[in-house]
């Protein structure tokens, strides 16, 4: 009887009441994004992602995001460690975060701009040179650079490669520690054997800075757990219409993206994380 008096009510409210109700809720949803600004959540020394000087590859993705919106873009910055979210995009201080995993709880994701792994960095010359997987009998008794607590320590420890590694920070203040550029050093020093770290970050920091070392991503492991993952961008839970005016851009510029990251270095996938993309 309830539902009967509640479904009466509404078909007989006025159109125009109806109407400006929907159109109440949508907006809402949209409310706190900048119809003047794209207004980035950004960590200001995160290189090679993002830098305060522009020179990271999601500052350029922002700058083609912003240009095809037809706004300037106007960064929130703030390290990328305990707190970045809640201090930024969830402070309503901006409305996008450029690089967030699919899935996340603290963000609503947007289709995903693309696929990456986490690869193996060895030297072109090296006796490594043509190993695939963290299986490969030829690791055992080599010491691997590893970032402490990221999905490939699962796979040493199984493959028992743990007890030799050397681990680095996960969550630090890029602004004053920088674990991958350490790794890598350390690579270059003999001090490792082999670096493991994710491809956006890795990919990059070789094609720039280390040139000598070659990367591999990591997609032929047996086991989980997986270290190919889909890249996406965070807005705040419930904006639906922004979510869907950034998908759209993801799909309507996918080939200027793709452009970017491999510019950039990073080493890219297909949807399924099986085989690595080339550019044109």
């Amino acid at each position: 009887m309830l539902r009967s008096v509640l479904l009466a009510a509404a078909l007989s409210a006025p159109v125009g009441l109806l109407v400006e109700s929907l159109g109440s809720a949508a907006a809402q949803t949209s409310d706190l994004v900048s119809r003047s600004e794209f207004r980035v959540c950004a960590d200001p020394a995160n290189l090679p992602l993002s830098h305060e000087n522009g020179s990271g590859f999601e500052n350029r993705l922002a700058e083609l995001f912003a240009a095809k919106l037809e706004r300037p873009v106007a960064y929130t910055w703030f390290p990328m460690a305990t707190g970045f979210v809640r201090n930024t995009l969830r402070a309503n201080r901006c409305d996008v975060i450029m690089g967030y995993a699919q899935g996340h709880e603290l963000v609503l994701n947007t289709n995903h701009y693309m696929t990456s792994a986490y690869a193996l960095i060895v030297p072109k010359d090296g006796s490594l040179a043509n190993v695939k997987t963290l299986t490969d009998a030829s690791l055992q008794g080599q010491r691997l650079g590893i970032v402490a607590g990221s999905p490939p320590a699962s796979h040493l420890a199984r493959n028992g490669l743990i007890a030799r590694a050397k681990p680095y920070h996960l969550f630090v203040d890029r602004r004053v520690e920088s674990p991958a550029v350490d790794m890598l050093k350390d690579l270059r020093a003999g001090n490792i054997d082999a670096a493991v770290l994710w491809g956006p970050i890795g990919g990059p920091l070789v094609k720039s800075d280390f040139p000598e070392f070659q990367i591999t991503p990591l997609i032929n492991e047996a086991h989980p757990p997986r270290l190919f993952f889909r890249i996406t961008m965070g807005v705040r839970p419930g904006e639906k219409v922004w979510q869907r005016k950034l998908n759209s851009l993801i799909r309507r510029n996918r080939n200027e993206i793709n452009a970017i990251l491999l510019e950039a270095g990073v080493p890219l996938l297909d949807d399924m994380g099986t085989e690595t993309l080339k550019g044109d």
